[in-house]
């Protein structure tokens, strides 16, 4: 399962948060499976989300959009996003 990995810095994660959950860029209709997001410990406003996909091809057309956003308005938002197309090699409860 490819997963889409993201990560870059905020300037206010709650308006970011909000940015988000208002899914400007179609999740389910782009193929996200599931996503998690996550923010640092360290950094409140420094954000990673991981998107699953069912396949490649749909991982790697959201992550075109996702760079054509960001070279729009979407940079304004952000600050130096990172994106990765993962896949699990190995996961286990110990």
């Amino acid at each position: 399962m490819p997963i889409l990995h993201i990560q870059h810095s905020v300037q206010n994660f709650e308006g970011w948060k909000r940015a988000f959950e208002s899914d400007p860029m179609d999740r389910k209709g782009s193929g996200v499976r599931r996503y998690h997001v996550y923010r640092s410990v360290a950094d409140q406003n420094f954000v990673m989300i991981d998107l699953e996909f069912d396949t490649m091809a749909e991982a790697e057309r959201l992550l075109e959009r996702l760079r054509q956003l960001w070279a729009g308005p979407g940079g304004t938002v952000m600050r130096n996003p990172e994106a990765w197309i993962v896949e699990t090699v190995e996961s286990r409860t110990v």
